[in-house]
């Protein structure tokens, strides 16, 4: 474990969490309060009647007809002053009736539809109230739409009108003043809404980072909620030679770009952080540029939320090889340790482990160890000598693949995929990339991915959606890239192809499937894990999904159940429900808390590559999911409310 712990004032602090109160029947952030749990208090959907769940209501936002760029629609909404916020991929921020899905307003900040975007998607909108307002005031609450163009955009929440005095005329443009300016426009970009807490609005980006050396830089910046004025800055590759992980970049390595915070930021008011979880640096896939651990890169950072200064540190994974962000947000909970609530933030990531640290210090509550790993074979390259594991809290998903596990549905599928991975080096997890080409388990969607984790502190169980899939990574030098076989095998083998620029290298990568397109590990290919963080034990997992609902023939092909590839959250309800679409089959799905078991499914109209909400109002709970996350999981622009049926 590499922990960089730089202040240990705030451990005087009560534990307890003091973000703003958010009313019962609300959902007033991505994770529901500004502290990520996932956890709804609400209990009129129970483990008995989930089954009388029927479609309420749907609306539609338009965006399929907008565009012919395959747009990523993995909003949460928020639901707060009786009202439903969203936001969509194409720049547009609305307003719903949570009982019939009318739209109340629309506002459009025009970014450009047919732009290259590396990751067209928006997770949500976030929103703050101006305490110097009177009731009913223009803009006294706020929404915050972000747009893939990196821009913030302040609406008045009644109206969906830009509030005037915030930046320039209601926009905070994101691309001045970084370090390193973007090279392209479509190189730096914003996702995830920003973080509230008390009068200030704190943002990553998200960066294209495997196309050069000195790629955007990741800055995490605070602006005034009411204002737009930049409050302070803060650059996850270190600009101060007093700063304890100054060293772990090499002199070069400080023109490294990235490490940004392209997830959503957890904030616990009372203790005045803000945990920041951060990414690869640039180039993600060859680090002789940034030789180092890179601290601060790939770890939870908890930041004064007031200053932007450095509290603690937990680095996941050093000298990131892999593409391993760390995807998901931190979830800040309580846990009862020999008596006592200790506070605590989950973090879930690509490498299939759940790291539980004192949210106060940084210091893991479950013991973390340095294990060695296998050293880089390529010209140029020094892999970290170790990586942290958890001893007790067990791997979320496989790290490693034997040429003995591997799948197929029939024979000549297997030799398939055989004849792909036999060459390669396999030499356990964080296998380095390699110029004859690695198999890295888990691949780089994970292991746990940006759709995080849900807590249930009634029955302190953790939640958490994995993938289950083997890549293929190769390091090609430039004097030997083939532009025609690169060609070819982009379209026969799937393969991805990047020009790392300022390196001697390029980049070729893809998931390990059989001709089918079946993936050559075993099932399930994607599964829901619960964790038990009283002992630190498994609890259950199950499958994610069923690929026999997408083509029916798979039915027979096994009898391990198959589970599906995923991405999006799940959350919690205090009835003992977790819901989550995620999976690319087209359902949401009830399971039950306590043991796994899927108690519900409910048919929608394309996979849900977003995390679903539930709130209540009018005597009656709803749990909303938006539909339509492209690619894999199909075109759609759907927001579908579910609520009980009358009982039969």
């Amino acid at each position: 474990m590499r922990a960089s712990v730089q202040c240990c004032c705030v451990a005087l602090l009560a534990p307890a969490l003091a973000s703003a109160q958010v009313a019962r029947g609300d959902w007033a952030s991505y994770g529901r309060d500004g502290a990520g749990s996932r956890y709804s208090p609400l209990t009129q959907i129970t483990r008995d009647n989930v089954t009388r769940l029927a479609v309420a209501w749907t609306y539609r936002t338009g965006d399929t007809a907008r565009t012919r760029r395959p747009a990523k629609f993995e909003a949460t909404p928020l639901m707060v002053d009786g009202t439903l916020y969203l936001s969509t991929p194409l720049g547009r921020a609305i307003a719903l009736d949570p009982t019939t899905g009318k739209q109340r307003w629309n506002y459009d900040a025009q970014v450009d539809r047919d732009g290259k975007w590396g990751d067209f998607a928006n997770r949500g909108v976030s929103t703050w109230v101006d305490s110097r307002l009177p009731s009913g005031a223009p803009c006294k609450r706020r929404i915050y739409l972000t747009t893939i163009d990196a821009r913030i955009v302040a609406l008045d929440a009644a109206r969906g009108m830009p509030c005037r005095d915030f930046g320039q005329n209601g926009t905070v443009d994101l691309r001045r003043g970084l370090r390193n300016s973007p090279d392209f426009v479509e190189e730096y970009q914003l996702t995830s809404p920003p973080a509230v807490i008390r009068d200030l609005l704190i943002t990553g980006s998200s960066v294209a980072d495997n196309n050069r050396v000195n790629a955007a830089s990741g800055e995490v910046r605070a602006f005034d909620a009411r204002t737009g004025a930049l409050r302070w800055t803060w650059d996850p590759v270190p600009r101060d030679s007093t700063d304890p992980a100054w060293a772990s970049w090499g002199q070069v390595g400080r023109t490294t770009g990235a490490a940004n915070v392209w997830s959503v930021i957890a904030v616990d008011s009372a203790s005045d952080l803000a945990f920041v979880p951060t990414t690869a640096p640039s180039p993600d896939y060859f680090g002789g540029e940034r030789p180092g651990d890179n601290r601060y890169a790939n770890s939870i950072v908890a930041l004064r939320a007031s200053t932007g200064k450095v509290v603690w540190s937990f680095q996941a994974v050093h000298h990131d090889l892999w593409d391993y962000d760390n995807a998901s947000p931190p979830a800040l909970v309580s846990l009862s340790r020999g008596g006592r609530d200790v506070p605590a933030a989950l973090q879930a990531t690509k490498t299939g482990q759940l790291f539980v640290l004192n949210r106060l210090s940084g210091e893991p509550i479950f013991p973390v160890e340095e294990r060695p790993v296998p050293a880089s074979t390529a010209p140029g390259e020094r892999a970290a000598a170790t990586q942290p594991f958890n001893t007790i809290i067990p791997p979320l998903s496989p790290n490693t693949l034997s040429l003995d596990s591997v799948w197929g549905a029939t024979p000549a599928e297997r030799d398939a995929c055989l004849a792909q991975i036999r060459p390669l080096r396999n030499d356990g997890p964080f296998t380095p990339p390699s110029l004859e080409g690695s198999l890295v388990v888990p691949s780089n969607v994970g292991g746990a991915h940006w759709g995080g984790v849900a807590y249930d502190p009634g029955r302190h169980i953790a939640v958490v959606p994995v993938n289950r899939l083997a890549a293929f990574v190769q390091l090609i030098p430039t004097d030997r890239f083939d532009t025609a076989e690169a060609r070819q095998n982009s379209g026969r083998l799937d393969d991805q192809y990047t020009r790392m620029r300022g390196t001697p290298y390029v980049m070729r990568r893809r998931i390990l499937k059989a001709p089918s397109g079946l993936p050559c590990t075993p099932p399930p290919w994607g599964a829901l894990v619960g964790i038990n963080l009283e002992t630190g034990a498994k609890a259950w997992e199950v499958p994610l999904g069923d690929p026999a609902t997408l083509r029916p023939q798979l039915a027979a092909i096994s009898k391990t159940p198959l589970g599906l590839p995923n991405l999006g959250g799940p959350i919690v309800t205090a009835s003992g429900i977790a819901f989550i679409g995620a999976a690319i089959d087209h359902f949401l799905r009830a399971f039950d808390v306590a043991t796994g078991r899927e108690l519900w499914r409910g048919a929608i109209p394309a996979g849900a590559r977003a995390t679903p909400m539930t709130y209540e109002i009018g005597g009656k709970q709803y749990v909303v999911i938006c539909v339509g996350g492209s690619e894999d999981w199909g075109s759609g622009d759907y927001v579908i409310a579910f609520g009980l049926s009358a009982a039969p």
